[in-house]
């Protein structure tokens, strides 16, 4: 009899990981809603396995999901204006690696990123879209969840079309038609460390907002427009799915709009006035940690030697 129980045990066994393999896993879906074909490029961070696949080709109007496994790290971009002639180049977003997928190398600037830490501090996964490396398209990642709304589980991203309004000195044109197709970072146009948060800029109280980091923050309010730009920036969910959109349709950003209004985003405030009323940001503060510890909380630590506390407030305060 032992050989049955032994197979029942391995069997049971066996379930018990799947179960808990699709319990622990989130599905990410890309959507192109972009009149033309992109072509999304993916890579995990340090520690974390590959995806599979690292890229691929997305045409318009197509979607396409992606099991992610528990803890997962990475971000995902789109590249846009891609040839296959000696070998697979693309104009913006390309990840050098001469083949559709990217398999393990990121995004040369200027693109638009969405980082995802999944299953991180206080069991939240953490999310933000980033202008940092510069803009190559819109993009809007939005949370599924059907287990509550834990942490400030609303839509992030960056909705406008930036690459026409773009500063001329930072626009990126395709040299046969002259089309603007990518926006750079000030940083990556200058290399000045004012810019790019480094040498004596490389703190919070140094790197300061500027007019070009300033350019990509009033039209996209919900992505990070320079390094240091996480209190409205990095948003948390618990045990979600993720719909990541490129160039959203206005039927999309409807469908976001009261998400967008009704966001709640993590800022820093001093630990002194933990549990006490923020009649100015409108939102009570709620401890000191529970933050994105790839960034947030590593600045938070880093930079203000534990004064700063990690918060909770409406985008829109209330009246009193």
């Amino acid at each position: 009899m032992a050989a049955p129980i032994q197979i029942s045990i391995a069997i049971t066994t066996l379930c018990l990981l799947q179960l808990l393999s699709e319990t622990l896993s989130a599905t990410f879906t890309i959507t192109n809603e972009c009149s033309n074909t992109i072509w999304p490029g993916i890579l995990s961070g340090a520690g974390t396995p590959q995806l599979s696949p690292t890229g691929f080709s997305l045409e318009a109007g197509q979607s396409t999901s992606i099991s992610v496994p528990a803890s997962w790290s990475g971000r995902l971009w789109a590249r846009t204006h891609c040839t296959q002639d000696s070998k697979f180049t693309c104009l913006t977003g390309d990840c050098g690696s001469g083949t559709l997928e990217c398999s393990g190398s990121g995004a040369a600037p200027p693109a638009t990123l969405a980082e995802f830490t999944l299953n991180g501090a206080g069991g939240l996964d953490f999310f933000d879209v980033s202008l940092v490396d510069g803009y190559n398209l819109p993009m809007l990642v939005t949370p599924q969840t059907q287990s509550g709304t834990a942490g400030n589980c609303t839509a992030a991203g960056c909705i406008a079309e930036l690459n026409n309004a773009c500063p001329s000195e930072l626009k990126v044109t395709e040299a046969g038609n002259g089309e603007d197709v990518a926006c750079k970072s000030a940083c990556e146009a200058f290399g000045d460390p004012q810019y790019c948060c480094s040498g004596a800029f490389a703190t919070p109280d140094t790197c300061k907002p500027t007019s070009y980091s300033m350019f990509f923050k009033n039209a996209c309010p919900k992505a990070y427009s320079y390094a240091y730009d996480d209190g409205t920036s990095t948003f948390t969910c618990a045990a979600a799915d993720y719909v990541i959109t490129f160039c959203p349709s206005p039927s999309t950003r409807k469908e976001n709009a009261a998400r967008f209004t009704a966001a709640t985003v993590l800022q820093l405030k001093p630990v002194s006035e933990i549990g006490k009323w923020d009649t100015a940001g409108g939102g009570q503060y709620i401890g000191q940690h529970s933050t994105h510890e790839s960034d947030l909380l590593r600045h938070c630590r880093r930079h203000s030697g534990g004064s700063l506390a990690v918060v909770a407030a409406p985008l829109n305060p209330p009246s009193y």
